[in-house]
């Protein structure tokens, strides 16, 4: 029987010497706190220069999960488009020229679509700008479907972005905005088709709530309780009509950078056989380019292609004739497997992988703290005691995806359940003579509340 060694990550968990709207010191976690009590122990940087982010950016899923795979600083996509288009790069980017031409010649015009913030977990919006200013100086109209963010930003901070934008478009005299949508239904990740429908309709169809003005449709939302996340799909109309719908002959340029959820709209509006919802009209788009590589099996132009890693993590321990297991649930599947693996959707030798479903019977996440934890909890002592691996990466997503929910008792119950489950692991490996490290990927949970209260 093999003695594995498990890495266990345990997302958004991060260190706050405060202990006031931080859920990880307000949890009991007893079995942690034994072990932190116990064991060695360290604290690490996961944002920033540290993990191949701009100084002062803050870390995310994506970015650790890739650092620590890599066992060394990966420079991310936000830092390497952002200095192209410092460098002035970025408007000679061959993918990026050719979408442009394309639409010229077929007449119609350049749809923006993507995540307007500076968050930088999924995009920026310098990196919109210059679109924009890209297709003004190539002679094609621009329209910008903005997903509001509220996830990674404060949950009331989409005004003053669609401000910004506006302000943008009026020094540059070019493009328009088309739609407002939360990213809950534009960026789904987890097949949840019914929200993605709802943007894709919007965008496509013209259906949505009516609006005359950016400003106008998040103020709306915000008046019927909706934060930015949540904001439903506002089409903005003049004389009665949506201003930019996407037509046949039109091109689209998706300006987010990280993959994983970018590839559900990216799906429903390039594959051909899509069946997960009805599109009563499907534009013959002339075409569909991607700033960043959502999937290698996806045929589209990609502005900037994906690096790769040589001798990350996976790779060491498939050459080495080992056996390993990479297990989560839905919500931070991709992140043990794709991004833990440099980019590369391909398992390595020897390496299996198991997915648990993540809860689809609620909304949000602080109604069902516990997510799945204890299904993979149940599920990874299974396969410990079947003595099959000599690796196992485990990711608990709970931290962070309730952490995000900003309900602060929620948080504090999935720490709790965190720490019940984990203790588990740990019980089980050490019975079977193995040994674990503990980490987390980045922080979230020990922060519930942003600088401005």
């Amino acid at each position: 029987m093999k003695k594995p060694v498990a890495l266990i990550i345990l997302d958004g968990w991060g260190i706050n010497e405060s202990c006031n709207n931080n859920a990880a010191c307000q949890a009991q976690t007893p079995r942690l706190d034994e072990l932190f009590e116990n064991y060695p122990t360290s604290s690490l940087k996961a944002s920033g220069l540290d993990v191949g982010l701009p100084e002062g950016q803050m870390g995310n899923s994506e970015v650790g999960h890739l650092n620590i795979g890599a066992g060394r600083i990966i420079y991310q996509d936000l830092t390497r488009i952002s200095e192209s288009i410092e460098e002035g790069t970025f408007f000679s980017n061959p993918a990026l020229l050719d979408a442009l031409v394309r639409t010229r010649n077929a007449d119609g015009k350049l749809h923006l679509m993507g995540l307007l913030s500076d968050g930088g977990v999924h995009s920026h919006n310098t990196h919109l700008y210059a679109l924009i200013d890209l297709a003004k100086r190539q002679g094609v109209e621009v329209c910008v479907h903005a997903f509001m963010d509220g996830r990674d930003t404060p949950p009331q901070s989409g005004a003053g972005y669609l401000e910004q934008l506006e302000a943008e478009m009026s020094r540059l005299n070019h493009g328009c905005l088309a739609t407002v949508i939360g990213r809950y239904y534009a960026m789904d990740r987890d097949n949840r088709w019914d929200r993605v429908e709802r943007a894709w309709q919007a965008m496509v169809l013209g259906q949505g709530h009516p609006t005359d003005s950016s400003i106008a449709a998040i103020q709306s939302a915000y008046a019927s309780g909706q934060t930015d996340e949540f904001v439903e799909p506002r089409v903005i109309q003049k004389s009665g009509l949506p201003v930019g719908r996407i037509n046949d002959n039109d091109g689209i340029i998706f300006f987010n950078f990280r993959a994983d959820r970018a590839r559900e709209i990216t799906r429903a509006f390039t594959q051909p056989d899509f069946a997960e919802f009805s599109r009563p009209k499907v534009p013959r788009l002339s075409t569909f380019a991607c700033l960043a590589e959502y999937d290698e099996t996806f045929d589209l132009p990609v502005a900037f292609a994906a690096e790769s890693y040589p001798k990350i993590l996976g790779e060491v321990v498939a050459d080495a004739g080992l056996q390993q297991l990479r297990i989560a649930e839905t919500e931070k599947y991709a992140h043990v497997t794709f991004f833990f693996n440099g980019g590369i959707e391909k398992p390595f030798a020897n390496e299996d992988r198991a997915l648990i479903p993540s809860p689809k019977d609620v909304a949000t996440y602080d109604l069902k703290p516990s997510m799945s934890a204890r299904e993979v909890t149940d599920e990874v002592i299974q396969r410990i005691q079947q003595g099959t691996y000599d690796l196992i990466i485990l990711n608990f997503a709970n931290p962070d995806m309730v952490g995000h929910t900003g309900v602060l008792s929620a948080a504090i119950a999935a720490m709790e359940t965190v720490d019940n489950c984990a203790g588990r692991v740990v019980e089980a490996l050490l019975e079977a003579g193995g040994c674990a490290l503990i980490t987390a990927d980045h922080g979230n949970c020990e922060m519930m509340v942003d600088k401005n209260g």
